[in-house]
């Protein structure tokens, strides 16, 4: 399989040397990666252009706002590297972050999984993050969520969800869009990816209300809204979240923002998202 990797950067000296190293290594090649600078102020552009000689990278640079809109920012830079390749003449395309160590046989098990069935439209491994000297599985809502930090895409799949949305949420939305279409979307459990940067970690207080606003963009309705939050909040030990995600939604909802699925679309996430629900409850 021919395989595409996009890795947007801001700032990540202390970090993308770590995950280029990993990609060397691995034990299987991909076929062109792509690093976007985004606006960085550090040695990003320089410590990723070095790579050059041991991995097929191109690395360019793209002018952006400094500050991280959560969705937002990441994705804006990533669609500025999908467009510098043609993605027709790849199989698979990745979009993984700059502060990333990957196993050795980590492309080689994606691949693997991919090539077993025509229908798999998604594959990842799990985070783990470092806590108290210990790598520790990033805490997550669903066992089957895909990390937005490890996303990679059978070309097909890719396409018919019409790409990436840079809005938060995004990273859901992908993964309810392929299944909307029949795609299946798999996680290896056993596949640890070391995240050396938690989920979130660089968001500010200004951002806390785009979450709800999330939920009302994929039209989960004010019910799941509140049992997603609750959930959330309970998983993170952040309580107020609760607060914050349904006082954005109910911004989002007061804005009459647009969705971004279809009515249609909206009735199948909800319905998935209710048949979880029921089948932790044993209903």
């Amino acid at each position: 399989m021919k395989i595409a990797i996009i890795i947007p950067a801001h700032n990540e000296e202390q970090c993308i040397h770590l995950t280029l190293d990993s990609l060397v290594q691995q034990s299987l090649a991909v076929t062109q990666i792509v690093v976007v600078d985004d606006n960085s102020t550090d040695r990003t552009f320089e410590i990723a252009s070095s790579y050059s000689t041991s991995l097929p990278i191109k690395v360019v640079k793209r002018f952006s706002s400094a500050e991280n809109v959560p969705g937002s920012k990441v994705i804006q830079a990533f669609n500025y590297g999908l467009a510098q390749i043609d993605r027709a003449s790849f199989d698979l395309i990745c979009k993984y972050d700059a502060d990333l160590i990957f196993p050795k046989n980590y492309i080689e098990e994606v691949v693997a999984r991919f090539s077993e069935s025509e229908t798999i439209g998604m594959v990842a491994g799990h985070c783990s993050i470092l806590r108290n000297g210990r790598w520790e599985m990033e805490n997550q809502n669903n066992p089957d969520h895909i990390r937005g930090a490890l996303k990679a895409y059978k070309r097909e799949c890719f396409q018919q969800i019409g790409g990436l949305q840079a809005s938060i949420g995004w990273d859901t939305m992908d993964e309810m869009l392929a299944r909307f279409y029949g795609w299946e979307v798999l996680t290896i459990p056993e596949l640890h990816v070391k995240h050396l940067k938690p989920t979130g970690a660089a968001y500010n207080s200004r951002s806390k209300y785009l979450q709800g606003e999330a939920f009302y963009k994929m039209r989960y309705g004010k019910v799941l809204t509140f049992i997603t939050a609750a959930k959330m909040a309970w998983n993170k030990k952040q309580f107020n979240l609760i607060t914050d995600y349904l006082k954005g939604y109910q911004l989002a909802q007061k804005k009459n923002l647009a969705p971004l699925v279809t009515e249609e679309q909206g009735r199948f996430i909800r319905t998935y998202r209710w048949n979880g629900i029921k089948s932790k409850l044993g209903v």
